[in-house]
């Protein structure tokens, strides 16, 4: 077991509102598609949770924002907690296994 959760972060509708807006191609992010899985810090109880997430959340919003659309000039600008609760679902897990035989590597390091 290794001492990472994991967070799942799904767009809500006003995250999807915000993409729309920026052009009329009609595509838009797609709650229920495969999205990207985050090893964040463990956590023992709801308290660690929020502390945990305050910590992270400002990587984690701009990683999805740019997923989406790299012009920053677009982005909101006031990217306060409140405001990734509303545009995200979190979907959290506590116990992570790691089944590799190999070592765990960043290959953005590589």
């Amino acid at each position: 077991m290794l001492n990472r959760a994991v967070l799942i972060v799904r767009p809500k509708q006003p995250y999807i509102d915000w993409a729309a807006g920026l052009d009329d191609s009609g595509l838009v992010p797609e709650f229920e598609g495969e999205q990207t899985a985050y090893l964040i810090p463990g956590f023992e109880d709801d308290t660690e949770v929020e502390a945990v997430l305050k910590q992270i959340f400002p990587e984690i919003f701009e990683r999805e924002l740019e997923g989406w659309h790299t012009d920053e000039s677009d982005w909101p600008k006031n990217r306060t907690f409140a405001l990734f609760k509303q545009w995200f679902h979190l979907e959290l897990h506590s116990v992570v296994e790691d089944l590799c035989a190999y070592e765990l590597v960043d290959e953005d390091d590589v």
